[in-house]
């Protein structure tokens, strides 16, 4: 297995041409956010249990405790910021390296931090439609609406409104938009990933040029010749991979 220093990325990054990052739950543990499938997480707590949180099937006969984790989270990331890695993407996606972030995240933090290019694959929170009638709604009107009822139901027919939020059972989100452009880069950034939930996952293993991967903990990918690995915080290393590549901001 290849270690990954800093100077290292730093420079991979310098003299890459197209940067791709594949973002997970690590990335927004330091803005604190639970890591779900952490040593501390909620699927190992089972303060909240996935199983039925994201099932489809169950979500459309007993919504409620999947609004019950929603209010909660939406409590938590009121009350955040984005880190220094998020906004350390930002940053090298308006300086023209970064061309694509794609996230197994739900939560903004990205959006928040200044990214645009963004692909949630597994969906978020920024817009919900009505399983009955099929009514577009924002986040705004979902963030209201929460405020009003336990469950949140459409203004039009009164069905029930599901956040775009990918269930199991559920296709995800851009994923031949990610898989183009992450097989089109010539550097792919795994961060706070450990590469266990496919198919994002997959993704890290169809890419043949340099990986860089940066996660506290195992990650799911096997060394190769062309994989880079830090088990280490993501602020700190990124602290020292802007300081070393001299960009302003």
């Amino acid at each position: 297995m290849q270690t990954l220093t800093a100077q290292m990325c730093a420079e991979k990054i310098r003299n890459a041409k197209r940067v791709v990052a594949l973002t997970g739950a690590g990335i927004s543990t330091a803005a604190g956010i639970p890591d779900f499938r952490g040593p501390k997480g909620l699927y190992v707590t089972r303060a909240y249990d996935p199983d039925t949180v994201f099932d489809i099937s169950r979500f459309d006969h007993a919504p409620d405790e999947f609004y019950r984790f929603t209010h909660d989270l939406f409590q938590v990331i009121d009350t955040l910021k984005p880190t220094f890695t998020h906004g350390f993407l930002a940053e090298i996606e308006r300086q023209g390296k970064l061309q694509c972030l794609v996230t197994q995240n739900i939560d903004p933090l990205h959006q928040l931090a200044g990214s645009r290019n963004v692909i949630p694959i597994h969906g978020n929170y920024a817009t919900s439609r009505c399983r009955k009638c099929h009514a577009p709604y924002d986040l705004k009107w979902l963030r209201t609406k929460l405020g009003q009822e336990e469950v949140v139901h459409c203004d039009a027919c009164g069905g029930l409104v599901k956040p775009d939020v990918v269930f199991f059972g559920e296709m995800v989100n851009g994923l031949d938009e990610a898989e183009r452009e992450v097989t089109g880069c010539d550097l792919l950034l795994v961060l706070g990933s450990s590469l266990n939930v496919y198919p994002a996952a997959g993704l890290a293993h169809i890419q043949h040029a340099d990986v860089c991967i940066v996660n506290k903990g195992h990650v799911n990918l096997p060394a190769r010749s062309n994989r880079y690995y830090a088990d280490t915080d993501l602020d700190s290393f990124f602290t020292d991979v802007f300081g070393l590549m001299g960009l302003d901001g």
